[in-house]
């Protein structure tokens, strides 16, 4: 556990705020099949070192940056269209949650305000959630929506949403991430950031408060044990 990771958890949070893919769904090895599949579908191969750099992107976002990386810029809807359709049908074959992400969310649920803020569709979010027995323990469930001027990541607003909704001032509260993409929306929208899962080389893990490799590290067990308190101290 760094320094930093050790602050963290002498802080108690008013809300927590989950990434969903990636962190909470191990769902990203769905979307690196779905994007291979697409490439494939239009008879294209996936540039080298592309799987990384698209990690945490809007399905859409996702579209884009396959087209340019192949030069083909008319194609980035019809690859988005495809992403997307061929991720849905992975994710509904087998929804597999990220270790420690259950015991966790049991831990947490009930004592503080808990939220998602995902880029992936809502239809994506909520199924996968509900397949995995975790969306009861949300209170709200935030993604990118054109309608309402909610923006993806790495744009903060999804973060902000979420913590509004949740009713607690952005620095009061936590969010969990796994990418990149979402630490800088969360700390562009002024949370803390506990990122999950393996460390990226380079400046990228500055991006978070703290880090963990995965869910279920003692550390944030113990953490999550002494937020919720005495058996039945949940909330109203």
């Amino acid at each position: 556990m760094t320094t930093s990771t050790h602050n963290l958890f002498d802080w108690s949070p008013e809300a927590v705020i989950f990434d969903c893919d990636g962190t909470l769904m191990d769902s990203e090895r769905h979307w690196q099949e779905a994007r291979s599949r697409a490439f494939r579908e239009h008879g294209l191969q996936p540039p080298p070192g592309f799987a990384e750099r698209a990690v945490g992107l809007h399905y859409e976002d996702c579209g884009r940056l396959m087209a340019q990386t192949v030069h083909k810029p008319e194609l980035a809807e019809d690859l988005a269209a495809a992403l997307l359709d061929h991720f849905l049908a992975l994710v509904t074959d087998e929804p597999v949650t990220m270790p420690g992400a259950v015991r966790l969310l049991r831990l947490l649920s009930g004592h503080l305000p808990l939220a998602v803020a995902s880029n992936c569709p809502r239809v994506v979010v909520e199924g996968s959630l509900e397949r995995a027995g975790l969306l009861a323990h949300f209170q709200y469930l935030v993604v990118p929506d054109a309608g309402d001027g909610v923006r993806p990541k790495p744009h903060p607003d999804v973060y902000a949403v979420a913590a509004r909704l949740c009713g607690v001032p952005p620095h009061r509260a936590l969010a969990v991430e796994d990418s990149l993409t979402g630490m800088e929306a969360a700390r562009r929208a002024s949370l803390r950031v506990l990122g999950v899962g393996p460390r990226p080389q380079g400046q990228g893990p500055t991006r978070a408060d703290g880090w963990l490799p995965s869910l279920d590290a003692p550390e944030l067990v113990a953490w999550a044990h002494a937020l919720a308190g005495p058996p039945g101290s949940q909330q109203p």
